[in-house]
Parts: structure tokens; sequence; C-alpha cells
């Protein structure tokens, strides 16, 4: 009888200024969906890496880190989940609504954690660079004049990877994905949110194999769309 190895293969080293690559994510890798190491965080490596579906995920103290989970959880568009308590605050207008009014402050809020970050500083200027070179945005929630929610990401043609959002107001953060999601319903074609959480899956999160995900962020990283300047809130009757 045969027995069959299933090849596992290392992290690569990237030095920093290296040339543009990565190797192929769908190659199998023993350190749950690490890469590579190394790099920088540049604008170019940034959009390289996102668009062969790799992000950078490290802690303070430690070179970059360029992740690609497996499996890798997303949000269907038409799947996104509304509870009736957070559909009754929405039609209150409990909080407004707004696109990149607040990028620079919408990361701070994500990084304000007690567990500590790993938005550091670093990697708050590389996602500032494509938010103005226009490849990052954020949605706001408010209430009055409080920034009291938020969630920023990359958006390369129908991608948007939402990377982090956050809350200082009950329901705030659920809610600035809701109306992400239904901002972006006609105009994304995959919305990434990583990693699966309880949190998420309460959302409508779910998760696909990495050679799916691949297929289907190959499928929308070169469409033509506009991103929208104006949030469209769901209305529940």
């Amino acid at each position: 009888m045969t027995t069959t190895h299933r090849v596992r293969y290392l992290p690569v080293y990237l030095a920093e200024g290296a040339s543009l690559y990565f190797p192929d994510p769908r190659q199998e890798r023993g350190f749950d969906g690490l890469i590579a190491v190394g790099g920088d965080l540049t604008p170019e490596r940034m959009l390289y890496a996102y668009r062969m579906g790799i992000f950078p995920w490290y802690s303070e103290g430690t070179d970059i880190m360029w992740w690609s989970p497996d499996p890798r959880a997303i949000i269907e568009m038409t799947a996104a989940h509304c509870s009736r308590s957070l559909q009754r605050r929405l039609r209150r207008g409990d909080f407004q609504f707004t696109i990149d009014r607040a990028f620079a402050e919408v990361m701070d809020g994500c990084a304000d954690r007690d567990e500590g970050t790993w938005i550091l500083p670093e990697m708050a200027e590389s996602y500032q660079t494509l938010h103005r070179l226009g490849h990052a945005h954020s949605f706001e929630a408010w209430h009055g004049s409080r920034l009291v929610g938020g969630l920023y990401g990359v958006q390369l043609g129908g991608l948007f990877a939402a990377e982090s959002m956050f809350h200082r107001a009950t329901d705030a953060s659920k809610a600035v994905l809701v109306v992400a999601l239904t901002t972006l319903r006609e105009a994304v074609r995959l919305f990434d949110v990583q990693f699966e959480t309880e949190h998420l899956a309460s959302m409508g999160a779910c998760e696909l194999e990495r050679t799916e995900y691949i297929q289907r962020l190959n499928a929308a990283v070169d469409l033509r769309i506009a991103f929208p300047k104006e949030p469209v809130v769901p209305s529940h009757r």
C-alpha cells in the first residue's frame, strides 16, 4: 500500500525593497496560511498582495507577516443578517452614516483596543496612503457629531476586503457593516472578512475553501466599478 504525502511549503522570506513577489497561496503551507515574512508596506506591494488573496497581519516587534488563510471568511452580498432590534434602530435613525469622511479616525478607533492592536503606525500610514490613492475606503456611523462606529477596507475592482471595525455605541459596528453591505451590493462581487468570528457569523459570514476564494477573487478584481460616494441605509418594513 502506498501512502500519499501532502506537500507543505515553508513561508518565503522577502527582503525589504525586494521585487514584487508572493508564492502561489494555493500551495498548502504548514503555518495556518502564513505565506511570506518580510518585505515592506508600499502601495505597490499591498495592492499586489490583495490581488493574490494575501494580506499583512503582525504584531509590534516582529517582521511583516503575509497571510492567506484557508478557509477564508466572506459575507455574501445578499446574505447579510440584520436583527429586528437593529432594524428598529436603523428605522429610528439612531445613527447617521457617511463614506470616506473620517478614514484616519476610523483607523484610530479600530486600533484602540484594550488587548492591543496589529494596526501599528506603519500599518496605519500604509492604509492611509491607499486611501489617498482611492484604493481604501471607510464607512462611518455617527451619533450627532460623535463618531460612534466604523469600518475600513481595501477595494480592488469588485473586491472589498474589510480589515477592521469598531464601535463606541451599542450596535454601531453592526449597523455600519449592514450599511456597507447594502451600499456595495450592486458594485462589489466579493466582500472579504478574512476570518469567521462568532460576531461576523451572526451577521451572515460564511467560509470558503481557499481555492474557491481565489477563483472568485480572480473574477472580481478586474471589474471596473465606481465606488459609491453616498451610503445606502436598508429600509425594513
